[in-house]
């Protein structure tokens, strides 16, 4: 079955404890975690207190799912670049999250930071793939040791000019050919994608997708805004997707606690209601 959780920055400023504890009354089962909101860099995350955050979501009944925005508000860190060094000490930096996912008791870590892989002047796409493929190569041994996935969020165009359809980083992550370098999708983004729609891409790929984000396009949650979830949840459940769907949203003023209710509601009906239309395998 398809199982249900939301990204913690939506609570910002709140414990923790209490995000785990609110999530769990509103009935989502696991947490997705955004690293700054734990600490400036993750090598500033001590291990005991890496030990004492995932005893807060396990005590309150909550699974942590793992981390995004994962070089969100760092600095020396890309993707892409040329520069060897800084693909070098990137690669260093992925590998301390896995660490950091597997200490928090997560499987996954889903890379979107568009800021750190837009191409650079002088960079083709094709080389910001080998440069990126680098890095990947790099981190896999990491990723193998500690259970990890690592999941290529596509972005539209707006955000990047880099992986900004499932086509293309489906081309990368096939390159690659590791199983712990997957996909991950997102209703926002994959909205962006010309000649087709939301529902077709989740049947061509969510098969092969390790990871999902939930949101409108309006950046608030699901059932917010004008996406019709219907066929969405189909789609997933049609496809056989039974892995995590987490709410991801922007735009955070209609409340936290409001946000994460709604979203809710709209995704377990749904949910409800296309695993009872025979969409099971």
């Amino acid at each position: 079955m398809i199982k249900l959780g939301i990204c913690n920055e939506l609570f910002e400023g709140w414990d923790f404890g209490s995000v785990c504890r609110t999530i769990k009354e509103i009935g989502y089962d696991g947490v997705e975690i955004a690293p700054f909101t734990l600490a400036p860099r993750i090598h500033d995350l001590r291990k005991d207190r890496r030990a004492e955050l995932r005893s807060m979501a396990t005590d309150a009944g909550i699974e942590v799912i793992g981390l995004h925005w994962l070089l969100a508000r760092t600095e020396g860190y890309y993707l892409t670049t040329p520069d060897r060094a800084v693909r070098e000490a990137t690669a260093y930096y992925l590998s301390a999250l896995a660490e950091a996912t597997k200490d928090l008791g997560g499987s996954l870590m889903v890379l979107g930071s568009p800021r750190q892989r837009d191409l650079l002047p002088g960079v083709t796409y094709d080389q910001a793939v080998d440069y990126s493929i680098e890095v990947f190569e790099e981190i896999l041994p990491v990723l193998d040791s500690f259970g990890v996935d690592l999941c290529l969020e596509p972005l539209a165009p707006s955000e990047t000019d880099f992986l900004n359809t499932c086509d293309q980083a489906m081309a990368l992550i096939e390159r690659v050919g590791h199983p712990r370098l997957k996909l991950h999708m997102d209703v926002k983004a994959q909205s962006s994608e010309a000649g087709t729609t939301v529902p077709d891409l989740i049947r061509q790929f969510a098969p092969r997708a390790g990871h999902f984000h939930a949101q409108d396009v309006n950046l608030r949650g699901p059932g917010m805004g004008d996406v019709d979830y219907g066929p969405i949840l189909a789609a997933l459940v049609e496809s056989g997707y039974d892995r995590w769907v987490s709410v991801e949203v922007f735009d955070f003023s209609p409340g936290a606690e409001e946000t994460a209710r709604r979203s809710f509601d709209c995704l377990k009906r749904l949910r409800t209601c296309s695993q009872g239309s025979g969409h099971l395998r």
